[in-house]
């Protein structure tokens, strides 16, 4: 993506991010009846304690280069969230390194021997892309890596929606894939213009229209541990606790964990080593 390409996503986050706020809400008065809903421009230059003609630049696309401090004035006065946050800066900063190639397909043995001992949990390597780089057992028999289909085989966000239609019958299945979806987009802002990345969004953007439809907002969070809680239709319940861990040397690498509780492993482990791979993918998972 060139700089004007991320200019422009820059003043479509920051639109987006206003309208979503109203006077009353950052303490404000309302100063006559609004046609639409959220904050003026008016309102966020005031808040920040910069000029109103330089912000309706910056929400234009212009050709500006705002300082980390307007950007931290910013984050306060549109109550960004801390991944908010972040995403802001890395659209208004124009030194975000590319991809490396062999990102995506070298990991070390190492790394690769730690994902498999760590059945009956599930875990998986995840490259910058959100494509599957190594897996053990238990993360195959849950999501199916091994059996998804092109496009992009291999890619969490692509099967995440691809099955999406599938688990709307399941409680909390669009609340779910809107989370992932994300988390996807704060990773997806330190590679803009990839061409990797690019083929994929827009590819969602045409087959999906969940995608196509909730994109637009913008939405941007990082939950790296919560808990994780489903009913298998063959194991019963299943409890786990989720983490996700950075690889240190590769920063665009993660480690995704599902710590069973042991009964959750106990069930696992004999059902992989009776019948390993009948499962289809879980959304929830």
């Amino acid at each position: 993506m060139d700089d004007e390409e991320r200019r422009l996503a820059l003043a479509d986050f920051l639109r987006s991010r206003r309208g979503r706020l109203s006077p009353e809400k950052v303490g404000l008065p309302v100063r006559s009846k609004r046609r639409t809903a959220g904050l003026r421009r008016e309102d966020v230059a005031e808040l920040a304690d910069i000029s109103v003609a330089w912000y309706v630049s910056l929400e234009q696309g212009r050709d500006i280069h705002p300082s980390k401090q307007i950007l931290e004035n910013l984050s306060e006065a549109l109550q960004l969230s801390p991944e908010e946050r972040r995403h802001l800066f890395l659209l208004a900063e124009k030194r975000i390194p590319g991809i490396s190639p062999s990102l995506e397909n070298e990991l070390s043995p190492a790394l690769r021997q730690a994902v498999l001992n760590l059945d009956p949990n599930p875990a998986y390597v995840l490259g910058p892309r959100w494509d599957y780089l190594a897996w053990n057992r238990a993360a195959d028999y849950f999501l199916g890596i091994t059996r998804m289909s092109p496009p992009h085989a291999r890619n969490r966000i692509w099967q995440v929606f691809a099955s999406l239609d599938d688990g709307l019958d399941r409680p909390g299945g669009k609340e779910y894939a809107r989370g992932i979806m994300a988390e996807f987009r704060a990773d997806a802002a330190r590679h803009m213009g990839e061409p990797a990345f690019e083929e994929l969004i827009n590819e969602l953007l045409k087959s999906n229209a969940h995608f196509r439809e909730w994109w637009p907002h913008h939405d941007v969070h990082n939950i790296m541990e919560h808990h994780k809680s489903f009913r298998h239709p063959e194991l019963g319940q299943m409890e786990f606790e989720f983490l996700t861990l950075q690889i240190p040397n590769d920063p665009d690498l993660k480690l995704a964990l599902y710590a069973a509780t042991p009964a959750t492993a106990e069930k696992i482990a004999r059902c992989l080593a009776t019948a390993p791979g009948n499962s289809r993918p879980e959304i929830g998972l």
